[in-house]
């Protein structure tokens, strides 16, 4: 399922780079990287809410907030295994000869 969901997902950019110029490329690549930046802040955020609230004795059941709090996690773990990825492969770059 998520490797059909990368390959579509894959192809839809591949398609979208060809179609557009570079300066447009890069300001939408810029706002995909903000979006999803600040996706994983709103995870950080609720997860933060939730267990305040739980630690403060508010009625919030306790699986809600573990599965915020690992949703959050997750989603921090995937964001820096992404940054390394691109950092990797930056240097790869750099290191091509021309």
């Amino acid at each position: 399922m998520i490797q059909g969901i990368g390959r579509s997902l894959f192809s839809q950019a591949a398609n979208a780079a060809m179609q557009t110029k570079p300066m447009a490329a890069q300001k939408e690549f810029s706002n995909f990287l903000k979006e999803a930046i600040n996706k994983v802040n709103n995870e950080q955020v609720q997860a933060d809410r939730l267990t305040e609230k739980l630690v403060n004795g508010e009625n919030v059941d306790l699986h809600q907030v573990m599965i915020a709090s690992q949703k959050a996690s997750i989603s921090l773990q995937l964001t820096l295994e992404i940054r390394n990825k691109v950092i990797e492969a930056y240097q790869e770059m750099m290191r091509m000869q021309i």
